[in-house]
């Protein structure tokens, strides 16, 4: 029986690794060797980083660099803040690791890039964790590949996630940073809602459409939901119009609007229009939907003051009572799995250190775009 991959898990606590480590742990071709992160992290990023290695059952080695020397380590699984994320990225691939990466790959173009060109000549194999494995994507892909839609002319999608306070926030036109600060797309309490959000939507696109390049994209950003948000300036909506090679069009609408916007994960609406025909793919297809907070049996949670926007797992934020709503259910690989799948035949993934880059470089076109620059 083959030995399992090795991996090394970097970033704890307070992070998507709280899912992604998890998810290799219970795999039983990958084992956890250790748990690093950079030699210079706060006290409180030290502390969930120990936090986390605990609940592996895994050491921690608090320099990065040592970690990477440690024996039996085949792969990275990358989950830092966006600031920190393309320079530990590109630690990792120098030292020959395969990568699997949080999303978006880098907070900079450049970084992107340089961990790309690495990963090419290094022959490393990489994956970005994206939703193209998710029910509602292969469903999608399926729908594109049968060939009965014709020729692809439009993608439409609507991603947003219900979760956090909302405020009444008085509206007022938004004034968007043409290229924001590596610093500036996450908080405790906040994030940059199209970067974190649209990029799920931009790498479905890209997967749809078997990789066709982005040639303009239009986009707006505002503050409507979130007053975290709105205090860092931050935004929680975002929307894009994109034309593809081909003359394919595709739109964008995406952010985070609070626990009450939907009654499941948010509004989630895929629409593919073809030269034959179209079809409509709703992620949460309910049945039944409460939508109010005055009923005694359904509750959005208290606000937990380390995690006020109910990023992470650990912070066990959830709705409780409701209709009862049913969606069908049908066995899929992880994004984890799929991974170690890639790592097992030695081929690349569907989602790769490119096509992070290509999905960035739209991104950061979008951050110009509603800042009204070129």
């Amino acid at each position: 029986m083959p030995q399992p991959f090795g991996a090394l898990v970097v970033t704890g606590g307070m992070s998507h690794q709280e899912n992604y480590a998890a998810g290799f742990k219970a795999d039983p071709r990958c084992r956890i060797v250790a748990v690093t992160d950079e030699r210079d992290v706060d006290e409180r990023r030290a502390a969930l980083n120990r936090k986390l290695a605990a609940q592996l059952d895994a050491p921690y080695i608090a320099d990065l660099n040592e970690a990477l020397r440690r024996p039996g380590v085949d792969f990275a699984s990358i989950c830092t803040e966006h600031h920190r994320q393309g320079r530990v990225t590109i630690a990792c691939a120098n030292a020959g690791k395969h990568l699997y990466m949080d999303k978006p790959m880098a907070g900079s173009l450049e970084e992107a890039r340089q961990i790309a060109r690495i990963a090419r000549d290094r022959k490393l194999i990489t994956q970005m964790f994206t939703q193209i494995h998710f029910p509602y994507a292969i469903r999608a892909a399926k729908a594109v590949r049968s060939g009965k839609l014709g020729e692809l002319k439009a993608i439409h999608s609507d991603l947003f996630f219900a979760k956090g306070h909302t405020a009444d926030i008085p509206l007022a036109p938004r004034k968007e940073t043409p290229t924001p600060a590596r610093d500036h797309f996450l908080a405790p309490d906040s994030k940059r809602e199209m970067f974190n959000i649209a990029v799920y939507s931009l790498a479905l696109i890209r997967h749809l459409t078997n990789r066709r390049q982005v040639q303009s994209v239009q986009a707006v950003t505002g503050n409507y939901f979130l007053r975290h948000n709105k205090q860092r300036d931050m935004e929680d909506f975002g929307a894009m119009l994109l034309t593809l090679e081909g003359g394919i069009t595709a739109t964008i609408a995406s952010g985070r609007t609070g626990w009450q916007s939907h009654p499941g994960g948010g509004h989630n609406r895929t629409r593919l229009i073809g030269a034959r025909g179209g079809i409509t793919i709703d992620g949460w297809a309910t049945r039944g939907e409460v939508m109010s907070d005055k009923s005694k049996w359904w509750r959005v949670p208290a606000e937990n003051p380390a995690d006020p926007m109910a990023f992470w797992a650990s912070s066990d934020q959830r709705k409780s009572g409701g209709a009862e709503w049913f969606l069908p259910t049908v066995p899929v690989p992880s994004d984890f799995a799929v991974f170690l799948d890639c790592l097992e035949g030695k081929r690349q993934s569907a989602c790769t250190a490119d096509d992070g880059v290509a999905i960035l470089e739209t991104l950061f076109a979008a951050y110009r775009s509603a800042a009204g620059s070129r």
